[in-house]
């Protein structure tokens, strides 16, 4: 299987308690169908063509995304949305394209968008019909997977109207899933079920990405409305699914350049899915610029794939900070309010280490300046400035003590033992070495330096015990955090639990099944 996220731990521990509010435990296996190591690029046609999309329009804006420098920037997949098929399907049970909107045929339209160095994508939904009212794949994911594959399709946009019959969100999603894999076709999977069901706590090993919340407009409140809403997800998030916020309303009705360029740092920071929704073809010279600014892109196409946070909050003004791959910081200063304002930061909150000069690279002026410490820029209503910071690396995580929330107790090795094979359990917090946990970027929580926390012998099973041994890099070795202060283990997805809800000293560790409980709950202390 793929490695999965293996930063998360890492950087919430270091942000704070180990408990957040909402969300359940974390799934721990991304989707392994090799697609969206780094979040998705591309363009879809409903943000401003909702069910006008035809032949003509996905040919064009193919030769335009290439003509353009999209393509060049990193955009690959030409998306269709809603409406392209006919309102029944056809004596064989199968979706047909519309004759009318696609004359020469979906295979032939996948063939010209190929030639062209680019994807094509295709959309439904997990219920009996679109949005729109279409025939839609519950029921016939098999079918429709086997039909999609045949043409040429290379990702999938699976919406969550229609009769569900009875059927949980993960159940019919996962179905489709399995109908995709079925085909032996790699198809990116993107899930729109609208951040119903928490989909952020199992997506990852179902699709390519998920949407988490509803329909995006283009105005400044509908995209603040869903910023505020990724507050706290970034521990779902990594190479092989993302978070989506929803696609991009840069050069789409009334939205400002201004407006669309912070639009456009945010959902690169937040590691979203960076899909197109304006008319490419149309687009003016300032809207191009922003959504192929290459300086902004690298920051969401970081191969480390750590999704950015919010690090501070003053009314309108907000920092967003996310961790580079080799070691800088990506920064926007957020203004949401009407007038323009002076936004700032200091390197330390950063979680840069202390050096005498920083190099400040503006992702949009494109210009190199340096600085003591303070970052800070006179940023226009409704506007946001971007930057990366660079200069004295990230400051190593410190270790921690990890106490039960039911027990009050520490995670604590047995006897202070540093043997492999000694067993963790809970005592009373003492600060002792066998007490200090250091999360590290590879998701381990190591103690005495070179020990690791470690499900027993690959253990995957309920009551399989928790112990140390040499850090090795396995992945029962690598642990991962969920917004409700539990901890899963990323081989087995089971929680550090104390079994029987015990609180005495000496109870020893293992993994079982996440339940919600107290005693799989954790806290920084």
């Amino acid at each position: 299987m793929r490695k999965i996220i293996r930063w998360t731990l890492a950087t919430i521990l270091a942000a704070g308690s180990l408990v957040a509010s909402g969300g359940t435990s974390s799934p721990a296996i991304a989707l392994d169908n090799g697609l969206a190591r780094t979040p998705q690029m591309g363009w879809n046609d409903w943000n401003t063509f909702f069910c006008n999309v035809n032949e003509s329009l996905i040919r064009q804006t193919a030769d335009v995304m290439v003509s353009s420098g999209m393509a060049a920037a990193g955009y690959t997949y030409v998306n269709i949305d809603d409406c392209w098929s006919t309102k029944s399907r056809n004596a064989n049970g199968d979706l047909v394209p519309d004759p009318q909107k696609f004359p020469s045929g979906m295979k032939a339209l996948a063939d010209y968008v190929h030639a062209k160095g680019l994807k094509l994508g295709i959309y439904s939904s997990a219920g009996t019909t679109t949005c729109a009212g279409y025939p839609a794949s519950l029921g016939y994911e098999r079918r429709d997977a086997a039909l999609w594959a045949s043409w040429g399709i290379d990702y999938l946009k699976y919406d969550n109207c229609g009769d569900h019959q009875g059927r949980s969100g993960q159940q019919r999603y996962t179905a489709m899933r399995d109908a995709l894999a079925a085909t032996g076709r790699p198809i990116l999977y993107s899930l729109c079920n609208w951040g119903q069901e928490s989909v952020w706590t199992w997506g990852m090993p179902v699709g390519n990405s998920w949407r988490t919340t509803g329909d995006i407009a283009a105005n400044w409140n509908s995209i603040m409305g869903i910023l505020d809403q990724q507050v706290g997800l970034e521990a779902y998030s990594g190479p092989g699914g993302w978070n989506d916020p929803d696609m991009l309303e840069v050069g789409v009705g009334a939205l400002t350049a201004t407006e669309g360029r912070a639009h456009f740092s945010l959902w690169s920071l937040l590691n979203a899915p960076l899909i197109a929704g304006n008319d490419i073809r149309s687009m003016s010279a300032e809207t191009r610029s922003i959504l192929t600014n290459t300086e902004v892109i690298a920051v969401n196409q970081d191969w480390g794939g750590r999704q950015g946070h919010k690090i501070s909050d003053n009314g309108n003004l907000e920092i967003w900070r996310k961790p580079m791959s080799d070691g800088s910081v990506a920064v926007v200063l957020l203004n949401r309010g009407t007038s323009t304002s002076t936004v700032s930061t200091t390197a330390s909150a950063l979680g840069l280490a202390s050096v005498s000069s920083y190099s400040v690279r503006d992702l949009w002026a494109h210009t190199t300046s340096s600085s003591s410490g303070t970052i800070s820029a006179s940023v226009p209503g409704h506007g946001a400035a971007m930057y990366i910071v660079t200069g004295g690396g990230i400051v190593p995580t410190p270790t921690v003590a990890i106490k039960g929330v039911a027990s009050n107790r520490c995670l604590d090795v047995t006897d202070a033992s540093q043997v492999n094979g000694a067993q963790a359990q809970i005592w009373d917090c003492n600060g002792q070495s066998n007490q200090q946990w250091m999360p590290t970027a590879s998701d381990e929580l190591r103690v005495y330096g070179d020990k690791c926390l470690d499900a027993h012998d690959q253990g995957t099973a309920n009551g399989t015990q928790v112990i140390i041994w040499d850090c090795n890099g396995q992945s029962n070795q690598q642990w991962r955090l969920n917004a409700d202060g539990s901890i899963t283990g990323v081989q087995s997805g089971l929680c550090l639990d104390v079994p029987n809800s015990a609180t005495a000293n000496g109870t020893k560790l293992i993994i079982w099944s996440c339940n919600g409980g107290a005693n799989q709950r954790w806290t920084r202390t």
